[in-house]
This record gives structure tokens, sequence and C-alpha cells, in this order.
């Protein structure tokens, strides 16, 4: 069986091939994203797609058109993809649903500790010999109050590692997870978490009930000082109420690792060109927001199960069996 990959970086074809060792695919690899532009190019039963690839009505009736019988998505997200329109034109979808919690979880908690104890400033300082400690004072973690929103298998391990910081940890989710009430975590209402939280950690799914979940309104709700790290989806964040709320210091510190337009930027080396996104490069004006690019998820153990599941998810597919990482719509 063939399957086109969309959005193809060096790295993927590094883990799917070797992965693949044991499937044996014939595997097309397209550094191009997906789009109405290039639907052309998928000419296989199965495309394998990421979380920048434009899956909605007039792509997937494209797709349906070219003999597309699966979109198998290699990340956990599906919000980029239009479910209605699969199910009218008869085509399944599968995800990796978890792939690596640990993964990003470490890397939100690895922005948090940047930020505070400003290492990143401190490395380009040592190499031009400046040794000073002015302007790099933190605080300590121990004992700071954490709220976590969204205790999934992401949220859930982000809580376990701020417990062993000594933090008070707090969440928000629909299904609080007794497993974390039970170590101490306490489950609040949104605009009570936002109110006691010195760092708000976002690992929600983006959704018509999430979308903008951080705007004027909620930023108004926070302490002042606070630190806002968002290693879920971009949309999650009214990204101009975050910097209205940096600008007056209600908001101390920001860590993005996704953000709502990045399929313009994100996975590219766009260091000879002009970014004319007027609003990340406002973002990156300030001194206390740190941006890295979708990086969460980019561990040897993650990428290893993302093509294993992926695959895994297409050889169900091809012999008939259950897909049990199928994304599907109610009915």
């Amino acid at each position: 069986m063939k399957i086109t990959f969309f959005s193809t970086q060096p790295y993927d074809k590094t883990f799917f091939i070797e992965q693949n060792k044991s499937f044996g695919y014939d595997l097309e690899f397209l550094e191009v994203q997906l789009n109405e532009q290039t639907i052309q190019l998928a000419n296989a039963e199965v495309i394998c797609a990421f979380v920048n690839d434009h899956l909605d009505e007039p792509v997937i009736g494209a797709l349906a058109e070219r003999g597309v019988k699966l979109i198998a998505l290699r990340c956990a997200g599906f919000n980029n993809v239009d479910l209605k329109a699969t199910r009218k034109y008869g085509i399944k979808v599968v995800r990796v649903p978890a792939y690596s919690p640990q993964a990003v979880a470490e890397h939100a908690v690895a922005m948090m500790m940047t930020l505070n104890r400003k290492t990143h400033k401190a490395y380009n300082r040592i190499r031009e010999q400046n040794f000073s400690l002015n302007g790099l004072l933190g605080f300590d973690l121990h004992g700071k109050t954490v709220a976590c929103i969204g205790t999934g298998n992401i949220g859930e391990v982000f809580c376990r590692i701020m417990l062993g910081f000594g933090c008070h940890v707090l969440a928000f989710d629909v299904k609080p997870n007794e497993a974390l009430q039970k170590l101490g975590v306490s489950y609040l209402p949104m605009a009570e978490l936002f109110q006691k939280a010195d760092v708000v950690s976002l690992h929600c799914p983006l959704n018509e009930q999430t979308r903008y979940l951080i705007n004027e309104e909620s930023v108004k709700k926070m302490k002042k000082g606070v630190m806002l790290i968002n290693t879920s989806r971009g949309g999650l964040v009214d990204t101009k109420a975050v910097i209205n709320g940096l600008k007056s210091g209600i908001i101390g510190a920001l860590g993005i690792d996704v953000y709502e337009q990045e399929e313009n930027l994100f996975f590219r080396d766009l260091s000879e060109k002009i970014i004319a996104d007027d609003v990340i490069s406002r973002l990156m004006s300030f001194h206390n927001v740190l941006i890295t690019a979708h990086q969460g998820f980019f561990t040897q153990e993650a990428l290893t199960q993302i093509a294993s599941v992926t695959l895994s998810n297409i050889r169900a597919f091809e012999h008939a069996n259950p897909l049990l990482n199928e994304v599907a719509i109610a009915n």
C-alpha cells in the first residue's frame, strides 16, 4: 500500500522509514503543505497529514475524488479536519492520541524554568564574557500556585511534575482526574483559578468551547505578574489580548510553543526573510516572552511512537480491523 505524506520534515523521513521496516509500505514524502493547490499530489489511498495541513471540505471532497480512503494524522490534535466532510465523503480519520505526554509536559516545564531563571539570557551573556547577574533574578517555584487547564494525559504528567517541585497545584477540567485529586490537586472554577495562580499552563484541546480561552476578560482576572504557558494549541489564546496583558504588567512572562498563525511560520527557516506577521513580531520584542516553534513533541521517544502508531493505524484500516484511534463525530 502507498502512503503519501504531506508537510514532511527530514526527521519524519528518518523515523517513519525506520518503523516501516516492520510494515513494508510504499512511502512517498512531500515537503509541501496539503491544501487546495497541492491536492493533485495525493496519489494514494492513504495520506498522512500534520497539524498545519488544510483538511477543510473542499480539500476533503477533492481527496475523495482522487480515491483517498484514509487520512492518517501523525499528531493528537484534529481541529484542522472538517469531520462532517470526512463522514459525508466516506473518508476515515485516525490519529495518534498519546504519543508521549511526557515530551510536551516536560517542554512546558522547561519553558517555565527558562522564563523564571532566565537561563537563555545567561547563556548569551556568558558567550559575550558578561558575567553580571543583574536582570537575571528569578523566584522559587517551590510553594508557588500553579494552575493546569486540562488534565488529560499531558496535563496529568504536568501536574505530577509540579507536585514534585513542591507547588500548590490547581486544575480545571470538565472531567476531574481522580488520581490527581488523591495526590492533592484541587479543581476549581476557571475564574477562581485565574485569581489564585502564579503560573497558568494550558493543556486542553482546541474546540468551539476552548477557542480564545485566554482573552481580554480572562486576562483581567489573573494575578498581576502571572506566568502564562501554552504548549497546546495556538487558538486557545487571543494573542492581541495577551500582548495587552504583557503591556499592562498583568502577564509577567509568556511562553508559547504554539501560535494561531503558525502555519505560515513554524517548521521553516525564515532567517533570510522579513516576517510579515506584525503580531508575532510584537511578541518577539518583549524581553519576558519565550517562543519555541511547536517543539514540545520533539523527542526521540515521541517521534518513534508517532511513526509506530500511525503505521499501525494504517495497517488496521488495510485489514479492516477496528480503528482504535479513529476520530469521528457523534451522530
